[in-house]
């Protein structure tokens, strides 16, 4: 019998992870024969053809087109990922907006919307339940396109451990279990509901979609309302021993600033955040609480920049100053490949980008100044990690759909 780790494996935990190679492969290469499959991944031909017809079955594959592979003989059948089948939902909590948005299984974006919200004004449970209307709302246009969504994960800006957020300070939740609380109102699905900081996913959705690929081990800020980090290391989230790693918007950076909703003071996002930018802009009218949303907000400050306003570009430029400081002292400590800005520092990146590399080589220790790019995902990125999430577990467990 056939042991992994010292323990013998059952033959149905050999098939399922021969599922996931399979589907690995499909995703990978895709289109591609059956005799290719066969030789990528050493299985027989028969076995390719078992297992394909499980795929098959689960809506998981499909055969396409005729494929060429190689100058000579006949052309083979291509088989690839279903994008007609099962689905994955994101679905993303900030302080002035809720997200949904629908991958299907070959990653393309089939729906997404967003929806303004002041959810600082509510409960968990009224947050959740404008949560569940926007989740409903997006399985049912997924099933107008012919799509299963068969599971969900949501993006929560906060600190969590386990089944429960323990403090999203500008959400004012604490000890929230959260984890009940989005099973209880969202649509029931096939597979768990899953959630994450949303700066993690964010950081995920730029690694998948975004221009995270080849930039190797990074470090992805959101700015938000709140700012987060997410740093992704061989590929992977790097959460820290508790899960609390990437806290970036409670970093002191003016310890005479203001008070911060986590009870510090002069933290990051009281000073580089959203609702620090606009004010000291003198766009104090359209910040979190009024009738515009997070995009018309930044809309605005954007059209002040492009004509030249002093007040505007100063206050982007202080933003940009001390959020390179919080950076430097960061970059000295986990030595990122690359800086990305992600969140409302996308649209602002013309302008803050500057401030925040100037603040980074000063600071910088031996010279080691990572470079800053800027993320083509703005604050799309959490909603689709979130979606991507779901997609990724779907291709390491495609076993999950047919228990």
């Amino acid at each position: 019998m056939l042991r992994v780790g010292g323990e013998p494996m059952r033959h149905g935990t050999m098939r399922e992870r021969n599922l996931a190679v399979l589907l690995g492969e499909i995703s990978a290469h895709g289109p591609v024969t059956r005799a290719r499959l066969a030789a990528h991944t050493g299985f027989t031909k028969t076995t390719v053809s078992n297992l394909l017809a499980v795929l098959a079955e689960a809506g998981l594959v499909r055969d396409g087109d005729l494929v060429h592979e190689g100058e000579r003989g006949r052309p083979g059948v291509g088989v690839t990922v279903n994008g007609e089948g099962p689905a994955g939902l994101g679905l993303e909590i900030n302080v002035d907006y809720l997200a949904a948005c629908v991958l299907d299984l070959g990653r393309r974006i089939r729906y997404r919307h967003l929806v303004t919200a002041d959810n600082r004004a509510r409960s968990p449970e009224d947050t959740a339940a404008g949560l569940s209307r926007l989740a409903h709302q997006a399985v049912d246009a997924a099933a107008e396109q012919g799509l299963s969504v068969t599971g969900a994960v949501v993006a929560i800006p906060g600190v969590l451990a386990g089944e429960r957020v323990v403090h999203a300070p500008n959400l004012g939740w604490h000890d929230v279990p959260a984890a009940a609380l989005l099973r209880d109102v969202l649509p029931p699905l096939l597979l768990p509901v899953g959630h994450d900081n949303e700066a993690n996913l964010a950081a995920l959705g730029e690694l998948w979609f975004g221009a995270g690929r080849p930039l190797g081990d990074f470090l992805h800020v959101s700015g938000e309302i709140g700012i987060g980090a997410g740093l992704i290391v061989g590929g992977q989230v790097f959460r820290g021993a508790h899960g609390f790693a990437g806290e970036l918007g409670h970093m002191a950076v003016a310890p005479d600033g203001p008070e911060c909703t986590c009870g510090g003071r002069g933290c990051l996002e009281r000073v580089a955040g959203q609702e620090a930018i606009l004010r000291a802009a003198g766009l104090t009218g359209v910040t979190a609480g009024s009738s515009a949303g997070p995009r018309e907000s930044i809309s605005a400050l954007v059209r002040l920049l492009r004509s030249g306003d002093a007040k505007a570009r100063e206050a982007v430029a202080v933003a940009g100053r001390d959020l390179g400081t919080a950076l430097a002292a960061t970059v000295k400590v986990l030595d990122p490949d690359t800086v990305v800005l992600g969140g409302i520092f996308s649209p602002l990146a013309p302008w803050i980008r500057t401030p925040v590399e100037a603040a980074l080589e000063n600071g910088a220790l031996y010279g080691a100044v990572p470079p800053v790019v800027v993320s083509p995902l703005a604050g799309e990125a959490a909603v689709l990690g979130a979606a991507g999430l779901v997609i990724e577990r779907i291709h390491a467990d495609p076993a999950r759909l047919l228990r």
